[in-house]
């Protein structure tokens, strides 16, 4: 997997590309925790290009969004491939979690 940072008028933005699972489920987590070690306290993760993401990659997700409320930080997703929402639906995550269609709606619903 693939993380690219950018930040966006107050908004920090994670782009990832390629499988979530457990043998790469850890990229996302350190990226994630170096955006909140360093204060970031809005952070979009974009998974447009993930393909596939399994229970390792959702599991961290969940450590992620628990670390970023201890951080008074919020975490919002966007920009699913099908399959990736449906995993989402079926485990209740777009349920408990911000979720958008866009990367743009998540920036704007954040700022």
């Amino acid at each position: 997997m693939q993380v690219q940072t950018e930040e966006r008028g107050g908004v920090s933005i994670l782009a990832l590309t390629g499988r979530m699972d457990a043998t790469t489920a850890n990229v996302f987590e350190e990226a994630c925790r170096a955006l909140l070690n360093a204060g970031a306290k809005k952070i979009v993760v974009d998974l447009g290009g993930i393909e596939y993401i399994s229970s390792a990659g959702l599991r961290v997700i969940l450590t992620m969004v628990k670390a970023s409320k201890g951080t008074a930080a919020t975490l919002a997703f966007c920009s699913m491939q099908t399959m990736v929402a449906e995993v989402f639906r079926i485990s209740g995550f777009s349920s408990m979690l911000p979720v958008y269609a866009t990367r743009d709606e998540a920036v704007g619903a954040l700022s």
